[in-house]
């Protein structure tokens, strides 16, 4: 049987930090010949930027890494849990967004800090915010993600392990 696991990375818009995440993710899962075992998507709690491009800003900077970000704008919606094995979001206050879509019995081993999984987080799980600030942040928040994923990716392998018992 060939099982496989959904990941979302959640940030508020979703034009900056979770498309990042999704576009270094990707590529380290195609880098690993599991595209066809791990489904990555990105999201939002608000509806602001749903169908927009990530942030010219963020692409630039992923570009400059050799990162194409492909996404468009979405809101997450509490249905979306269902069929997520992992949700992660990007700071406590998208954390909290999606605590409220559904209770917390249901979200148990499935919602998480983005940052829980960086090796260097230091007691910060937050990923900045870098849309109003200058370009540096968009820099900062590429080093955070590029130096998470493969830990991320190293968890839904150890689930993919799992669901194949």
């Amino acid at each position: 049987m060939n099982s496989t696991v959904e990941v979302c990375f959640v940030c508020l818009g979703n034009i900056c930090r979770s498309p990042l995440a999704q576009g270094v993710f990707t590529a380290l899962v195609r880098k690993e010949g599991l595209q066809d075992r791990i489904i990555i998507s990105s999201a939002g709690v608000s509806h602001w930027h749903v169908g927009s491009p990530p942030d010219a800003r963020m692409q630039q900077t992923a570009r400059s890494h050799g990162i194409q970000l492909n996404s468009r704008g979405r809101q997450f919606q509490g249905s979306d849990f269902k069929r997520m094995d992992l949700v992660l979001a990007m700071d406590h206050s998208n954390l909290s967004a999606l605590q409220q879509m559904r209770p917390m019995a249901e979200l148990h081993d499935k919602l998480f800090l983005f940052r829980s999984f960086d090796p260097q987080h230091n007691n910060d799980l937050e990923v900045p915010d870098p849309y109003y600030g200058g370009g540096k942040g968009f820099e900062v928040v590429y080093q955070i993600v590029e130096r998470t994923c493969p830990n991320v990716l190293k968890h839904l392998k150890t689930r993919l392990a799992k669901k194949h018992e």
